[in-house]
């Protein structure tokens, strides 16, 4: 079966164009991710940049060579800034733009203009840069565990490889002069190749975005506000988890004693500013495997996986001490102290009944005077 190039060019035009319509819409709906509108963009540009080689033949060489191949390295440009986009780098427009601004300078010198071996080993060279820095701009955020990720970073650097194997191709079977060049099967190839690219981009780029605001929601739902760390329903549940892997654990509860004065005297911005020293502090002060939660209000919870309860006491002591330590010299009259309880558990032990010891200690330590430490029997 015979594909005719200029049939499959206008094809390939009119699903790009579609493409970027949907990323548009795309965007309009999640205004907040910038690189769904470079992206599309990019493919808007890019169809009407395919639109031109099409008509070659059909309207002035200076528009079917010279324009549209511009307009289509600026597409793979705008591609390559949309992926910094996502990944919160800056877009770098003038880099983005520079593929099409020579191939327009390179234009002018009649030696490259006439040269279809040179014109093909340039476009190509410039979208292999594009696409293959594009795969290593996703390689490179691979800590932020997204399922699309690896998806989007192969398609581009497989688009990348056909570029870079279309090079030696042109230098070993160059195309053979007088013949249209819409005729020769790389064009063929170009054309389905680029219809591919453009229909799968919108599926991985599109759940990339859409993978990243669910891993933000999921984050929000876990994550106490102010201060940054888990909340109550995010603290139990890693806490419930590792009560069941680790064979000894501590669990430390933490109340600030009498914020509420320190909210009447101070006001508020200053207890929140409160709250949050107080996590600073005990993120510096506790082992890496701490596990840290705010309960609510001035109450915090964490647990520590692996201790003995010397080791317990000992950290619940240093913190005690570094926080009654804490002064401010714009507030020379706030005061602050904590009160700790701990409850010490074996393998297996049940969260909520260690949550009860914890608390009762916790409660004979603000009983006993607050600014100290209580152990659970």
């Amino acid at each position: 079966m015979h594909l005719d190039p200029t049939t499959l060019l206008i094809v390939s035009s009119v699903t790009t164009l579609l493409v970027g319509t949907l990323f548009l819409l795309s965007w309009r709906q999640a205004p907040s991710s910038r690189a769904l509108a470079i992206w599309g963009a990019a493919h808007i540009v890019g169809a009407f940049g395919s639109t031109g080689l099409a008509l070659r033949g059909q309207i002035p060489d200076l528009l079917s060579i010279g324009v549209a191949n511009a307009v289509v390295l600026a597409a793979y440009g705008l591609i390559w800034s949309g992926v910094r986009s996502f990944e919160g780098r800056p877009t770098r427009a003038g880099l983005a733009l520079a593929g099409a601004l020579i191939w327009c300078v390179l234009c002018f010198v009649p030696a490259f203009y006439e040269s279809i071996e040179a014109r093909i080993i340039y476009a190509s060279a410039a979208a292999t840069l594009y696409c293959g820095d594009a795969a290593a701009e996703f390689w490179r955020g691979h800590r932020e565990r997204l399922a699309s990720r690896g998806a989007a970073a192969t398609l581009l650097g497989l688009h990348a490889l056909f570029y870079l194997v279309r090079i030696p191709s042109t230098l070993l079977a160059p195309p053979r002069p007088g013949l249209n060049p819409l005729t020769s099967p790389w064009v063929a190839i170009l054309c389905f190749v680029t219809l591919m690219f453009s229909i799968a981009s919108a599926f991985t780029f599109m759940a990339l975005v859409k993978e990243r605001a669910e891993r933000e929601q999921r984050a929000a739902a876990s994550t106490d506000p102010l201060t940054g760390i888990p909340n109550r329903r995010a603290f139990a549940s890693a806490a419930e988890a590792a009560l069941a892997t680790n064979q000894h654990a501590a669990l430390l509860l933490f109340d600030l004693d009498r914020f509420k004065a320190v909210n009447d005297v101070h006001g508020h911005a200053v207890g929140d500013a409160v709250l949050i020293g107080f996590c600073v502090m005990a993120g510096s002060l506790l082992p890496g495997e701490a596990m840290l939660g705010r309960l609510g209000g001035e109450e915090f919870a964490c647990l520590l996986p692996d201790v003995s309860p010397a080791e317990a006491l000992a950290r619940a002591e240093e913190l005690r001490r570094t926080f009654s330590g804490l002064s401010v010299p714009e507030l020379p009259t706030l005061r602050v102290s904590v009160s700790i309880g701990i409850a010490q558990a074996r393998h297996g032990a049940d969260f909520e009944a260690l949550m009860r010891l914890a608390d009762a200690a916790l409660y004979a330590a603000k009983h006993q005077g607050r600014d100290r430490v209580a152990v659970a029997a």
